[in-house]
């Protein structure tokens, strides 16, 4: 009987541990809310700019600190940014072809056989509208609407 119990409380701290990875690795994310926002080296307005983050900028929140976040952009770069120039709105990047001229397609509909609406290159924002089969939908802030490869992007 003792044998079971131990064995049963067990899987269940497996259990919770394999959930406990899960749960973690969905970040939360969250996006930059206006124009040329300060990302700051520290959780204050005392320390230095690193980047002026635009609207719509995806990040990975790593901590708060008060009414401050420690964060993640799709490159790596870790830094701080207030609560107040932030909000929920999902949004992605496009994460592919850094120091190139090269272009993904933005489609009409959630595959290759889509037609090709517009093109985008590395870094350009998109307000994530839904995802479907490994394709998300966006919309840039100039009005195009389209369907992307959800590899080629980093948000959510």
């Amino acid at each position: 009987m003792i044998f079971f119990r131990s064995r049963i409380v067990g899987i269940l701290l497996i259990s919770l541990v394999f959930l406990g990875i899960t749960v973690n690795a969905q970040a939360k994310m969250l996006s930059i809310a206006g124009d040329d926002i300060n990302m700051r080296s520290g959780p204050g307005t005392n320390y230095k700019v690193m980047w002026k983050l635009g609207k719509g900028f995806p990040l990975s929140v790593l901590k708060k600190k008060g009414d401050w976040y420690r964060v993640r952009d799709f490159e790596g770069t870790i830094g701080w940014v207030h609560d107040s120039v932030t909000n929920s709105t999902p949004h992605m990047i496009v994460k592919v072809n850094k120091n190139s001229n090269k272009r993904i397609n933005i489609r009409s509909g959630p595959g290759t056989k889509y037609n090709i609406v517009a093109k985008a290159h590395y870094g350009v924002v998109f307000k994530t509208l839904q995802q479907k089969d490994g394709w998300a939908k966006v919309e840039h802030e100039k009005g195009v609407t389209g369907w992307i490869k959800r590899t080629l992007l980093w948000g959510w």
